[in-house]
């Protein structure tokens, strides 16, 4: 270990029997010093800088930098910020299928209804996410597809689908029957909570039409709020009743880039998204949103999009490009299943983090 100076006193200065600081001096022979005194070392503080430690599991709150050896994994880890998002692959659901709504957070989610292409089945299945797995929960009353999703997990809110009016409200085991909405419509989008949510545009009637209707729910009934400016259907949306963000979808004729936001009351112009697009899905909120999937026209894109309230940016693209998929959580922390590829139902889960978010990395070989 070599030698450690010291510092002892030699005498006492008087008066006040004080150390003479003169005399704080000397050297602490090698042999003094033990080495076992330094293993099992955790961690060092940053003002010396990191070293690497041996540990059995990983620290609870390591720093940004700070770089372990596990020994129970037999793998080197440290702490990073990502300097871009990034998604990663997460459980596949049960059953693959497009038109399906989200619910909840990246490590508590709802996937709702939905269709089997081929046979065009409208599904009413429900499965919960823990971050890992999907396991089944409480069927839908109502099988249907392209419904709007709010809420969380524990307490979910469906509404519309095709041909469909019907609400249906979740408490985490099983869905009973809500208010109506006024319009009955599909491909609507929905953000807020069981309580408190909003739905806007969509698809329906006969003949068919989009739809620039905005209804509020309150937990029983749903009741008029604040016309769209344009009407549209298969759109992403992010946010809550009275702070709704509503971009992309299809207009009558033309896909759109246009983002709107929504006040409680009305609905103004926000930035436009890069990339005009259909089919999309959302998470977030309306100043700190994410747009992932969609088309215009076929194929599929995996393109991802974050919003700051102002405009829009480009971010790293899912893996699996798809439409008509279902979002859920943050603009951090999103997550995004499900879907149409352009040839076949896709049960893929990808996990969203957000870029500056602090994460645990493992090195490896290359």
């Amino acid at each position: 270990m070599g030698t450690r100076t010291r510092g002892f006193a030699n005498n006492i200065s008087s008066p006040g029997g004080v150390f003479d600081a003169t005399d704080l001096n000397g050297v602490v022979p090698a042999t003094n010093i033990a080495n076992s005194s330094l293993t099992n070392v955790t961690e060092v503080s940053p003002s010396l800088g990191y070293s690497i430690s041996s540990v059995s599991s990983d620290p609870p709150a390591p720093d940004t930098g700070q770089m372990w050896y596990n020994t129970t994994s037999n793998v080197l880890k440290f702490k990073a910020v990502t300097a871009a998002g990034s998604w990663a692959a997460g459980g596949n659901l049960a059953t693959a299928r497009d038109n399906i709504a989200g619910a909840g957070t990246q490590t508590a989610a709802l996937g709702i209804a939905g269709r089997i292409q081929g046979p065009n089945a409208a599904q009413s299945a429900t499965e919960e996410y823990d971050g890992a797995t999907w396991t089944s929960g409480g069927n839908l009353g109502t099988a249907r597809y392209g419904p709007g999703g709010a809420g969380t997990q524990t307490a979910g809110l469906a509404f519309g689908g095709v041909n469909l009016a019907n609400t249906e409200e979740y408490d985490g085991t099983s869905w009973t029957s809500g208010g109506n909405l006024g319009t009955a419509r599909y491909g609507l989008g929905g953000v807020g909570t069981q309580t408190s949510a909003l739905a806007f545009a969509g698809y329906g009637g006969n003949p068919a039409v989009n739809f620039a209707v905005t209804e509020e729910y309150d937990g029983t009934s749903w009741t008029s709020g604040g016309t769209m400016p344009t009407a549209k259907r298969d759109l992403g949306g992010a946010g809550t009743q009275t702070s709704g963000l509503a971009f992309g979808g299809q207009e009558p004729v033309t896909v759109t880039a246009a983002t709107d936001e929504y006040d409680g009351t009305s609905w103004t112009s926000g930035g436009s998204l890069n990339t005009a697009r259909r089919a999309l899905r959302g998470a977030g909120t309306q100043t700190s949103a994410l747009g992932f999937g969609g088309n215009n026209p076929p194929p599929s894109t995996g393109a991802t999009e974050a919003y700051n309230g102002t405009s829009w940016t480009n971010d790293t693209s899912m893996s699996t490009a798809r439409v008509s998929l279902a979002g859920a959580g943050t603009q951090p922390s999103a997550l995004a299943f499900g879907g149409w590829t352009g040839s076949a139902n896709s049960a893929a889960t990808e996990e969203f983090t957000g870029a500056g978010a602090e994460i645990t990395r493992t090195v490896t070989a290359s």
